[in-house]
This record gives structure tokens, C-alpha cells and sequence, in this order.
């Protein structure tokens, strides 16, 4: 969806802006019911009136930079092709630096470990979230504080049980849902302002500096909590593609940032009267009437928040098998309009079994926020590092504004990182282990497949010279046609070798097919494919796809006809090869991880689905690759 065509029309904007309410701003809008309360819990903070509007200063002036001006204007602008989030982020920066070999695989394994790194904030943020809303039992029922973490359970067992009908029509709810939670919490934060306006003097940022030289150690220990309230930025960037820059910058500046500020001084205002209330300030905004409906609603929102995560993750899941980064998984389209819209079995069951051991083995808030934290830190250092080549190699800007530019972003990454890892055996090791294990199998999985397609490309026969020999004496042609998949251009693949060998027949015309995943989010039809004759009725086929188109073959080769191929779909045929890896000792990745790797393969959903190639003409012929 690009925004573009959105941008004319006031009523399509409007809509996508309200989507992006929904979509991108459910984590950094739940950030209230837990942000502030972390802060003061976390330490060592007494609740005096200099403490509370320092640290309120210091979320504010972390909002701004973070959010308004590091993520809304400056990355936002780093777009490839419209789209958005660490893997497009990961293309751009490593092709700006093309030329320069060892710096791009610097470049491809740090993005690599912020990718993975992605996945244990996917698991975090829908526990941290659920859990902080509630934990509302407990200033209301107290009484009730045992049914918390069932409560929470229920919760997510139903929305990871949603996730296979797709987030289309949950996304139509998200956007009024999030919309009447902003106006809530200006709701909420309001009538306290107004009781002590004294509060909105924390806007100037001599106070955040004075509370971080008065608590030099404090302060920094405080600021792994102050990052709770921009949690949600990198999801701001990752959304990208769905709605567009103008529609997000609209809902940060019009809806989301000026309702986070007012409910944040409203809590802050509550404490100047009321030092009591640090131990659950959002809850204790609301007057009694209405203690129910903002536990209902506040539930509601963190639920949209996880579904924001939860799609993100499918996302960059399906980004990163079609950059070769993960196997192949089964990935089920929820929608037949919109592309973007996808569910994947085993990340969501993955994701959900991860959340509950979360869930049940921190078991508060609190705890997790420990955990919380590390994660967000270390994909926003690595954003901004990407940004500092894209913008220097790629936009060819002069190095001392690129350093200008994100320097000083680097350093503000840079403290809340080191603030955040004093909280590694606080329970930030979980999504650091959940992060290592992803960087793992990603690395295993692409070092075993270069290791894979180098022993296939030393065994294979040069396509050409194969032809020349078979059609000296040529075999008998059968009527149809046959499709060869084969990963390498220009080599003859396993599966037409074994079938001479087997059938002793060659179809009457060969088509032999490379799929081309590029670093680029879309390629369009009059790229898609590229044709060269071979001569004998045979040709060889290259087919080119970004990481968010679909690969679908057979539609990609039902463009052959203008170049004179005429394939009838009845009588094609599709071969491909399965090869069965065997690892062995010796060179190439330690024994362990081979087998990881050939286990990964042979768990991988098949080629066929991933093609959308018609099942029921389809010809496996396996062979063995030792690696």
C-alpha cells in the first residue's frame, strides 16, 4: 500500500491514519500503564517533587528525541521502496556498501543479530503488556490478585488462536479501539493537570539534567525503565509498508505523542499530591466509576498492542526465508486482496509458547521488566548504525553530517543500552536467549546452504554442453511440457539427469527455471522474468522476486507466451529435486550445527507450496549431498 495514491484523497488518508493508530502506536500506547511506575520501582527513586518532574522531563525529552525526531523524521526517510523495519533496513545499508566486502559482512551479521534479536522483544512485549493491564485487579480487588496470571493466560491463549483468520478484520476493530484509548488517557491525565498545573514546568529539560548529575548512578539505572515509554519505535519504522510516512507522521504528531505527554504529567501531577499512588499511577488516575470500563479497556489495548508485534513477526519471518536467512516455513495468506496479511503456524505457536513460559516464569510486570528492555536497546543501536551507512554510502551525504546526524542518536542508544544490560540477570538473558538461539539457526541455515549449493555447483554438469551430448543421439520426445526448478543457472539439474535415466524420454519442450529472491521489496511483472533459447524446443528461465513479493511461478511463466513460449497448464509438468543432506565430519561448519542444518532441511516446508506450484503435477526426484 503505498502512500502515494493515499495522500489525495482526505477520506483514504483519514482511514489510514486510523489504521496506523491501531497497527503501529497499540505498543507505544500501552507504555502508561507500566512506564512510570517502573521508574520509581525500579529504585532506587524516592517520589520527592524534584524526582517527579525530573524523570518526567526525562521522558518527555526521551520522546522527543527518540521517537519524534530520530524514528518519525530522520529513519522514516530511510525507506526501500516504501518499505520499512530492520530487513529492508539490512538491504539498503549493505548495498550501499557493496564495494567494500568485509564491511558488508560486518554489516549482514549485525543486522542478522538484530533480526533475531527482534524475535525475543516479540515474545516480551505481548507478556509485559497483558500482564501491566491486569495487574488492574490488584489496585481495584486486591483481593483478587491470585486470578492475575490465569487472567493473563486466558488472554493469550485467545489471541494467539485468533491469529489464523487473519489480522484484516481484527485491523478494522484496532484503529477505534486505539483511537478511544488515546482519548482516554487524555481524559484520565487532564483533570490531574489542571488540579496542579506546577507539573508542566518538567517540560524544560534543565530538570531531567539536574535529576541525572544529582543521582549520577540512579539516574542511569533509572533509564533501563525511562526506555519503557519508546518501546514501540521500532515497530513505528517496521509498519512502514503498510500505511505509508504520511499517515503514521500524522496519528505520532496529532493523536499519539500529545496524548502520551498529558497522561504522563497527569501521573505525575497525581504523585506531587500524592507520593502513595507510585504503586500503580496509571490505575489510580481514573475516579472510582470508572475503575471497570479502564481495566476492560486498558486489556483491550494491550491486546492490540501484542497483535502488533504478532504481525510484525510474521513479517520479517516471511522477509527473511525469502532472503534465504531462514527455511522455507509454511506461510498461509489471510487475505485475497492484501498480500501483507499473513499468518505462519509455527511462529505463532512458537511465539505463544515462549510468551506463556514468560508469563508464568516472571509472573509480574515488574519482573519483566527486567527483561523488557535489552531487546528494544539493542535494535535500536543497530538501526541507528545502519542508518549512519546508508545515509554516508548509499545517499552519498558529507561523513561530518552523517556523523551529525546519527552521532548524537548513537550515544542517547548507546546509555539506555548500557543502562538496560545492568539488567541481564535481572531477566534480560531471556530475550538475549531467545536472540541467540534465532542469530543460530539463521547463521546455520545460511552457511549450510552456501556450503549446499557450492557441493551441488562442484557435481553439476554444465547445462549446455549436457544438451549438445543428449541431442546427438536424442531420446525419444514425449508430447508436453516439463518444468526444471533448479537453484543454479546454467547447470542441469538432478531431476532431468535421473528421469533420462529412469523414463529414457524428454518432453517435447524443457523449460529450465531459476528463482531469484533480490534485496529489494518488489519487482514488478515487466522484470519478472528473463528468457534465452537454447535451440531443441528447450530454454532456460530466470524469474525475479523482491522479499515481499509472492513467488508464484506459475503465474511468473504464464508470461513466456510473449516471448513465443506457449505452455498449456494441463500438460505441464513440474520436476524438482529433493536433495537429502547427510552432514559429515570435516570441512566446512562444526558436525553439530551441520546436522541442525540438515535436520532444518529437511523439515522445511516443501518448495512446491512455497512456489505455488499446482500439486497435482508435480514429479520429486530425490538424491543424496553429502556437506
Amino acid at each position: 500500500m503505498s502512500s502515494s495514491h493515499a495522500a489525495r484523497s482526505p477520506s483514504a488518508l483519514a482511514g489510514l491514519t486510523l489504521g496506523a493508530l491501531g497497527v503501529v502506536y497499540g505498543d507505544i500506547g500501552t507504555s502508561p500503564l507500566y512506564a512510570l511506575k517502573e521508574v520509581f520501582h525500579g529504585g532506587h527513586v524516592a517520589t520527592t517533587p524534584d524526582n517527579i518532574l525530573g524523570v518526567l522531563s526525562l521522558l518527555f525529552w526521551t520522546l522527543t528525541t527518540v521517537v519524534s525526531v530520530k524514528y518519525v523524521l530522520l529513519i522514516l526517510r530511510a525507506d526501500n521502496n516504501g518499505e520499512g523495519g530492520l530487513i529492508a533496513m539490512l538491504a539498503l545499508a549493505t548495498n550501499a556498501v557493496n564495494d567494500k566486502p568485509p564491511l558488508r559482512r560486518t554489516l549482514l551479521l549485525v543486522g542478522l543479530f538484530g533480526t533475531a534479536i527482534f524475535f525475543g522483544d516479540a515474545v516480551i512485549t505481548p507478556a509485559m503488556t497483558v500482564l501491566g493491564a491486569v495487574e488492574g485487579i490488584d489496585v481495584y480487588e486486591p483481593q483478587f490478585h491470585d486470578a492475575i496470571l490465569p487472567i493473563t493466560l486466558i488472554v493469550m491463549v485467545g489471541l494467539f488462536a485468533v491469529q489464523r483468520f487473519g489480522t484484516g478484520g481484527i485491523g478494522k476493530a484496532f484503529g477505534p479501539v486505539m483511537l478511544t484509548w488515546f482519548l482516554v488517557l487524555v481524559a484520565l491525565g487532564l483533570p490531574h493537570i489542571f488540579d496542579n498545573p506546577h507539573v508542566l514546568t518538567a517540560v524544560n529539560p534543565v530538570y531531567a539534567l539536574k535529576f541525572c548529575l544529582e543521582y549520577r548512578w540512579v539516574a542511569f539505572v533509572a533509564l533501563g525503565a525511562v526506555v519503557l515509554v519508546v518501546t514501540g519505535g521500532e515497530a513505528l519504522y517496521a509498519d512502514l509498508g503498510h500505511f505509508g510516512k504520511r499517515p503514521i507522521r500524522i496519528a505520532w504528531y496529532g493523536v499519539v505523542m500529545p496524548a502520551l505527554v498529558i497522561n504522563y504529567f497527569g501521573q505525575g501531577a497525581m504523585l506531587l499530591d500524592n507520593p502513595e499512588g507510585v504503586k500503580n499511577p496509571f490505575f489510580l488516575l481514573a475516579p472510582g466509576w470508572a475503575e471497570i470500563p479502564l481495566f476492560l479497556l486498558a486489556t483491550a489495548a494491550a491486546i492490540v498492542a501484542s497483535q502488533a508485534l504478532i504481525t510484525a513477526a510474521f513479517s520479517v519471518t516471511k522477509q527473511a526465508i525469502q532472503l534465504g536467512i531462514l527455511p522455507r516455513l509454511r506461510v498461509l495468506h489471510t487475505s485475497v486482496r492484501d498480500t501483507g496479511q499473513i499468518y505462519v503456524p509455527f511462529i505463532n505457536w512458537g511465539l505463544f509458547a515462549l510468551v506463556v513460559v514468560a508469563v508464568v516464569f516472571f509472573g509480574s510486570s515488574t519482573k519483566l521488566a527486567g527483561a523488557y528492555g535489552v531487546a528494544v536497546t539493542i535494535d535500536m543501536t543497530i538501526t541507528t548504525v545502519m542508518t549512519f551507512f546508508v545515509i554516508r554510502y548509499g545517499w552519498k551525504y558529507p561523513l561530518a553530517l552523517c556523523v551529525a546526524a546519527t552521532g548524537v542518536f548513537f550515544l542517547i542508544d548507546v546509555t539506555f543500552l548500557a543502562s538496560n544490560l545492568l539488567k541481564i540477570a535481572a531477566g534480560g538473558w531471556f530475550p538475549l536467549l531467545i536472540g541467540i538461539g534465532m542469530f543460530t539457526l539463521m547463521l546455520t541455515w545460511k552457511q549450510g546452504r552456501k556450503q549446499l549449493s557450492d557441493k551441488l555447483r562442484e557435481d553439476a554438469i554444465e547445462l549446455d554442453t549436457f544438451l549438445d551430448a543428449v541431442f546427438i543421439n536424442p531420446p525419444t520426445r514425449v508430447a508436453g511440457t516439463a518444468v526444471f526448478l533448479s537453484a543454479e543457472k546454467g547447470s542441469t539439474p538432478n531431476a532431468l539427469l535421473h528421469n533420462l535415466k529412469h523414463n529414457k524420454v524428454l518432453h517435447e519442450q524443457n523449460v529450465f527455471v531459476t528463482v531469484k529472491h533480490h534485496e529489494v521489496p518488489w519487482i514488478g511483472f515487466e522484470k519478472r522474468c528473463e528468457v534465452e533459447a537454447l535451440g531443441h524446443c528447450c530454454w532456460q528461465v530466470a524469474l525475479h522476486f523482491g522479499f515481499k513479493n509472492e513467488p508464484d511461478v506459475p503465474e511468473a511463466l504464464a508470461l513466456l507466451k510473449k516471448h513465443g513460449v506457449q505452455l498449456d497448464d494441463m500438460e505441464t509438468s513440474y520436476f524438482l529435486s529433493r536433495d537429502i543432506v547427510i552432514p559429515t565430519i570435516g570441512s566446512g561448519m562444526a558436525l553439530w550445527r551441520e546436522k541442525l542444518f540438515a535436520s532444518m532441511h529437511r523439515n522445511a516446508a516443501a518448495a512446491a507450496d512455497f512456489l505455488h506450484l499446482p500439486t497435482n503435477r508435480i514429479v520429486e526426484l530425490g538424491s543424496k549431498v553429502e556437506i
